[in-house]
């Protein structure tokens, strides 16, 4: 592992009572999976797949 700390914040987690996981990426985005791995392949995939909110134009979501 190279590089230190990013300051990225990336937050899973679990829905009591479901097999659901909500994610929250550090650029304020959100998504929920039942899959971990989809869950993390997601956020991982910063910046692409998904914008901070900013910069999104209004109707889209991810």
């Amino acid at each position: 592992m190279s590089g230190g700390p990013t300051g990225e914040v990336y937050r899973v987690d679990w829905l009591p009572g479901t097999d659901v996981l909500h994610g929250t990426c550090h650029c304020g985005r959100e998504h929920s999976s039942q899959d971990p791995i989809e869950m993390w392949e997601w956020m991982l995939a910063h910046p692409q797949g998904h914008q901070p909110q900013a910069d999104q134009p209004e109707g889209i979501s991810s």
